[in-house]
């Protein structure tokens, strides 16, 4: 589905939150060093539950690498700086995703050197940001509405009772 990239991400719970989005929606995650947190974190584990066996993820040592990974992919940078909204562009599968860490988000230099992929998700008033787990999550179901959910499951069922 979609590329996730964070940051130097700082806060475990959020990571691990995310990958449990990117193990329920088959986005795979990039995490950009250095993290604000050790892997074995237990806070990170906790929060991702036991979805970390089913989430693809890679690591790398700054987001130049994963650029020149991936050459040919759409990039669209998450930033309260951008006068662009988020439900704008019409995301695609392969596309990346990518977020800054929670104190700071993105740098500047990158920002501007990729202007035409910013994009922000609208806030009342002086709100500095939203939480980051929330955020990839709020672009992720976007990205997969735009794409009419497919290959997912859209019925549901009831544990004890029938609808």
């Amino acid at each position: 589905m979609f590329n996730i990239v964070l940051v130097e991400p700082e806060i475990p719970q959020n990571t691990g939150n995310i990958v449990r989005t990117c193990a329920a929606t088959g986005c795979r995650l990039h995490l950009v060093r250095p993290l604000g947190f050790e892997v074995t974190d237990k806070y990170l584990k906790r929060a991702g539950l036991d979805y970390w066996k089913d989430a693809e993820i890679f690591y790398y040592d700054s987001f130049d690498e994963v650029f020149k990974a991936n050459p040919q992919a759409a990039f669209y940078f998450f930033t309260t700086k951008a006068q662009k909204n988020y439900c704008d562009p019409q995301f695609k599968p392969g596309d990346f995703l990518v977020f800054g860490k929670e104190t700071r988000g993105l740098d500047e230099e990158l920002l501007l050197a990729n202007r035409e992929g910013c994009v922000r998700i609208p806030m009342l008033g002086d709100t500095r940001s939203l939480n980051l787990s929330n955020c990839v999550a709020i672009a992720v179901f976007e990205g997969l509405r735009q794409n009419k959910f497919e290959n997912f499951n859209l019925s549901g069922n009831l544990h004890r009772l029938k609808w």
